[in-house]
């Protein structure tokens, strides 16, 4: 009885010993993916304005009747972020704080201003005042959304206080508006793009080495 005991623990620790192997081998499988998997960056769509442009400039009246200027080159040298949203989306919804936080964050180089269009004025103006919107400006524009070519909400576009176009695209996570800015302060038009190159560049340093 007792040699069988024995046995038996000697069994359940040798299972025990490779359980714990296999779980640190695919907790280390799990790393790699995650060094090898690329940060999504916001979906930039082919058409529209070109990274690089200078944007015009807009007088645009807010759901206030305040003047907004958007676009051109920004007088008192902050960069632009436009965040376009519905009452009617969802996810817009869930992403303005976010956009308000990176504002927040960024607030000594950029400004942000929210940007719909179509449905009534009133309801915007309950929208905004929802979900705490009262301090940014919240244009009604269908001219502005047709000039970037917005076509799938939430779309995001930073224009830098030189008037240029700097990131855009679609956006649906703090990660993807976090892209923009990083677009900006890289000179990359998209985070894709980056990651693209420093595959790129990595490459050809193996092929130097090699050689």
């Amino acid at each position: 009885m007792a040699e069988t005991l024995v046995v038996s623990n000697a069994i359940l620790w040798v299972l025990v010993i490779v359980l714990a192997l296999v779980v640190l081998a695919l907790a280390r499988q799990v790393g790699i993916l995650h060094e090898r998997v690329a940060p999504a960056g916001a979906l930039m769509p082919t058409g529209g304005p070109k990274v690089g442009e200078l944007t015009d400039a807009m007088s645009i009246a807010d759901i206030h009747g305040e003047t907004v200027s958007i676009g051109g080159a920004d007088p008192g040298g902050m960069n632009t972020l436009i965040m376009f949203i519905s009452p009617t989306c969802p996810v817009c919804k869930s992403l303005v704080p976010t956009a308000r936080s990176l504002a927040a964050t960024e607030r000594d180089r950029l400004k942000l201003v929210f940007a719909s269009d179509g449905d009534k004025l009133e309801r915007h103006q309950a929208y905004a005042h929802d979900l705490k919107l009262d301090s940014y400006p919240y244009v009604l524009s269908e001219k502005l959304g047709m000039s970037f070519e917005v076509s799938k909400l939430p779309f995001a576009v930073l224009i830098g206080a030189d008037g240029t176009l700097k990131s855009k695209g679609l956006v649906n996570t703090r990660e993807h508006l976090e892209s923009l800015i990083e677009a900006m302060d890289t000179g990359i038009a998209t985070l894709q793009e980056y990651v693209g190159l420093t595959e790129a560049g990595i490459g050809h340093a193996v092929k130097e080495k090699a050689s």
